[in-house]
């Protein structure tokens, strides 16, 4: 029983921080990834040990009822206080699996894994417990423990058969097909009145998908689905309707407060969401035409939808809630992905009202049917209702003194009310994230657009508003990079570096001037071809004709065919060059931003290159590789104590004896770094020249982030959905904006490459 306890009340207080301490934001329907591997583990285990010290209880208690009182008698006694406290522990625990359980459209495995435990339990309660009262508290407990696992089979279930989740990706292609197949989109493209109006125009044309797609089919055919008609289909909700919503009715610029567009921007987030879903089934590139329509629609229409004032935020945030809405799809651990009004009554109004219909004949059937004779008995045949949790509590402290056992039958009862406690936590917590979920809203704009209706009901008007009053008041998840310097990098060379570690990594939130940086990049160069990196980054400022000069002998460092290399050169010399000129916080000085940029995605880089290995174009034992003997020659280089006791700035001049001739050495990692970051030094000599050599690795450092972002082969689809669950990474983002705007990687070739 001391185990017993010992394992719960451990696993209480996990559960216990971390719903005191989780908090709600964008992404809250998904479980920290650290938590999720302690859960996991622990749940697994849960079971066959309590398993065993129930029986272990159970069989102690029947011993001492023959010695006691007879084999006829010991057989017709009831559970020992030890075996029922750990068989309400056990379902209690089930109880709250949910929080750990992800939600999949596709296979029922663990659903039946857990329907298995669920059977097993009841087993252990119909079988082993006799006296009426103490039989109904425990069958209740058993009937919430099955709902739960019937409602995830529900979910499985109809998600994978709905055209609006399991089947959407199929029906999306042939809807892109059909829309692009009849020139819709190149007229919005095209028109006189999008050239008149700017690229806001486009948005409200804009005929992508937000809901009601489902009632567009007519039958399956061999390679997708024959579709109705889309203007005489009922319930279809486009980019374009939403966009258009301020216009066709003029209550919603008071009514719902969206002068930042923020629900418009949501209602195209979730559009995008199901064209990215179809490019993660499917692993396929993008039509010529997609691709075209996607570059238009984010670059002209979402950018700079008055073809002057540039927005990156507005980008950034898109395809971020883009990422969101797919990661919740794929890892949600709360039913938000069949958000919407009608699975809010039927899941959180009508299922409670069958489930105490159920609660109520249980207590009749343990009865026999006397209803009376079952309520006295709830409270008879059960100790701990029948003193009240608070007067046995005071009791168990009064004892403790006097009788030490004391002390852990009130270990037992905190354990037991905690559970309780977390339990009822978790079910509101669920709905309150639900109701608050981006899904949800998402749903309540396309039906107060759909159904014109609803729009005059005061009551679904007036839920709407404290919804997103509520939402106004919310923490949300700004956009992260992690950051990381290979030259604080103590790890032996000899022990490969554990993937775990990455989640110590610090995170920062993406400077606006980053992703400025990205964006005026993207759109200044003609991306209908595949993106590359070299010379262009040295090379490509046109007002300034001496930086050319200035810098054009520096392009040997991009002679490796390795994209890892490349990025751990650029890497360490511009670690070397910030130790010299450190970066400043951006305000109005551009240099200031440019020293932003250049060391926020260097130090992402090599983040990618230490932890994230399979999101780069480089074969992942390859880029292993070379981190191995980057650590090998930087131990050498430093020597043993160096390596592994001095401080980063130590480090950084002691490495500059590595200096070499300006040329590639192969399999030379910080030599050539070393090489190159003297250089840079010796570059920004010159009065002023600092500036000029920041931005200069401004260009070169956005040029690779767009260049290792753009994937499409499934080992690399893999990677983005394992950084998922983890927590998301910022490459993950830019990967969806490139696969929206159709942007593709070329091989490296060397210096020669030119974008």
């Amino acid at each position: 029983m001391v185990a017993a306890s010992v394992i719960m009340f451990v696993l209480a207080g996990v559960f216990f921080n971390l719903n005191l301490f989780s908090g709600i934001s964008d992404v809250s329907a998904i479980l920290d990834p650290k938590a999720r591997l302690v859960l996991s583990s622990a749940l697994s285990l849960l079971l066959p040990v309590m398993s065993y010290l129930f029986s272990e209880a159970k069989n102690a208690g029947t011993i001492h009822s023959r010695a006691t009182a007879g084999t006829a008698a010991a057989a017709a006694t009831d559970l020992t206080l030890q075996a029922g406290i750990i068989l309400v522990w056990m379902l209690l625990v089930e109880l709250l699996r949910k929080k750990v359980d992800e939600i999949r459209m596709q296979g029922i495995s663990s659903s039946l894994q857990r329907a298995g435990r669920v059977v097993w339990l009841g087993n252990l309660v119909f079988l082993n417990i006799r006296s009426a009262g103490r039989k109904i508290v425990f069958g209740i407990l058993w009937i919430l423990c099955a709902t739960t696992v019937v409602q995830r089979i529900a979910f499985t279930e109809f998600g994978k058969r709905s055209y609006a989740h399991g089947k959407n990706f199929r029906l999306i292609a042939s809807y892109m097909a059909q829309v692009l197949g009849s020139h819709a989109v190149p007229v919005v493209r095209q028109g006189g009145d999008v050239d008149a109006h700017g690229g806001a125009e486009l948005l409200r044309r804009c005929p992508y998908i937000v809901m009601g797609e489902d009632q567009l089919v007519k039958e399956a055919t061999a390679d997708g689905y024959e579709l109705n008609n889309v203007s005489v289909a009922a319930g279809i909700v486009t980019v374009g309707d939403v966009w258009s919503l301020p216009e066709s009715d003029s209550g919603v610029a008071a009514w719902d407060g969206d002068k930042d567009q923020r629900l418009r921007r949501l209602c195209l987030s979730f559009a995008l969401f199901k064209l990215l879903r179809r490019r993660f089934e499917q692993h396929e590139p993008l039509t010529k035409e997609e691709a075209s329509n996607g570059r238009e629609l984010i670059f002209r229409g979402l950018y700079k939808p008055d073809g002057v004032t540039a927005d990156a935020e507005a980008v950034f945030q898109v395809i971020n809630d883009d990422v969101n809405f797919l990661s919740e799809y794929y890892h949600s651990v709360v039913p938000v992905i069949f958000a919407s009004p009608f699975f809010l009554l039927a899941n959180y109004v009508l299922l409670p009202v069958v489930v105490l219909g159920l609660c109520l004949m249980t207590i009749f059937l343990c009865g026999n049917g006397d209803l009376s004779y079952a309520l006295v008995s709830i409270h008879t045949d059960n100790y701990t209702i029948q003193i009240g949790i608070r007067n046995l509590t005071l009791c168990l402290l009064q004892e403790i003194t006097k009788y030490p056992p004391s002390f852990f039958s009130l270990l037992d009862l905190s354990i037991t009310s905690l559970l309780f406690i977390i339990f009822i936590y978790e079910s509101v917590w669920e709905l309150v994230v639900f109701l608050l979920s981006n899904w949800f809203l998402v749903s309540l704009v396309c039906d107060y657009t759909a159904k014109h209706e609803w729009r005059e009901k005061p009551c679904f008007r007036w839920s709407f508003r404290r919804i997103r009053w509520l939402r106004s008041k919310m923490s949300h998840g700004d956009l992260t990079i992690k950051q990381f310097s290979v030259l604080n990098l103590r790890w032996p060379p000899i022990i490969p570096l554990p993937s775990m570690l990455s989640l110590l990594v610090r995170a920062r939130t993406v400077p606006d001037c980053v992703k400025d940086s990205l964006m005026e990049y993207l759109v200044a160069h003609d991306h209908a071809a595949p993106v590359s990196i070299g010379m262009p980054a040295l090379d490509n400022d046109e007002e300034s004709r001496h930086e050319t000069n200035l810098f054009s002998n520096l392009s040997w460092a991009f002679e490796s065919k390795s994209i890892a290399e490349v990025i751990l050169t650029w890497h360490i010399a511009t670690t070397i060059f910030e130790e010299r000129f450190p970066s400043r916080a951006p305000s109005k000085n551009d240099a200031a931003a440019f020293s932003m940029v250049a060391t926020r995605l260097s130090k992402y880089c090599a983040y990618l290159v230490i932890f994230r290995p399979e999101l780069l174009p480089d074969n992942q034992d390859k880029t292993e590789r070379v981190v191995e003997l980057m650590r090998k020659e930087l131990k050498e280089g430093l020597g043993c104590l160096e390596f592994f006791l001095f401080r980063h700035a130590a480090r950084v001049e002691r490495i500059k004896k590595l200096k070499g001739e300006d040329r590639w050495t192969e399999k030379k990692v910080v030599k050539n770094a070393v090489t190159l970051g003297v250089s840079l030094l010796e570059k920004a000599a010159a009065p002023n020249h600092s500036d000029s050599v920041w931005k200069m690795l401004a260009r070169v450092w956005t040029e690779l982030m767009i260049y290792i972002a753009p994937s499409t082969d499934e080992e690399h689809m893999k990677g983005h959905e394992n950084a998922l669950v983890q927590g998301g990474e910022f490459i993950t983002v830019l990967w969806a904006l490139t696969t929206h705007t159709g942007i593709s990687r070329q091989p490296m070739q060397g210096a020669q490459v030119h974008a």
